[in-house]
């Protein structure tokens, strides 16, 4: 009887502490043993017809776990059974989204003025350099090299 025909027989935790071994003693080795798991289909679960056992054979239940998982905000409102906290959080939310609203619009006329000094700064530079005389530089009168 051959190696792999034991691993069989003791099923997926042997071949899964092999291919630990392998990696521990000699990398290669434990990459081969990988390699036959997965494409050898040693960890698919043919018990369960294929699927694992974490499978939903009936289409409601996946449906049930899917909603709890994944509630839209959007299209139906949630309540939590409270009416008083329904109404706080539906308060809070609003009060926070009229904040948010209100910091945008403060950032975008913080934004406006703080481009609009920057453009002044540069309408006067421009007119500084049109009303100097031409032979005028940055610094001073413009003197010829000597020759």
């Amino acid at each position: 009887m051959d190696i792999a025909a034991r691993l069989e027989d003791v099923g997926r935790p042997a071949w899964i502490v092999l291919m630990i071994l392998g990696f521990i003693f000699f990398w290669p080795l434990g990459l081969a043993v990988l390699a036959y798991l997965i494409w050898g289909r040693h960890m698919g679960c043919r018990r369960y017809g294929g699927h694992g056992r974490w499978h939903y054979v009936h289409e409601d239940e996946l449906r049930d776990v899917a909603r709890s998982w994944y509630r839209p905000s959007w299209g139906r409102s949630t309540t939590s059974g409270n009416r008083a906290f329904d109404e706080y959080r539906t308060e809070t939310l609003h009060r926070l989204e009229e904040e948010q609203r209100d910091f945008r619009d403060f950032l975008d006329r913080l934004r406006f003025a703080k481009d609009k000094v920057e453009f002044d700064e540069f309408l006067a530079e421009r007119r500084r350099r049109s009303d100097r005389p031409a032979g005028m530089g940055d610094n001073g009168p413009a003197v010829p090299p000597e020759a």
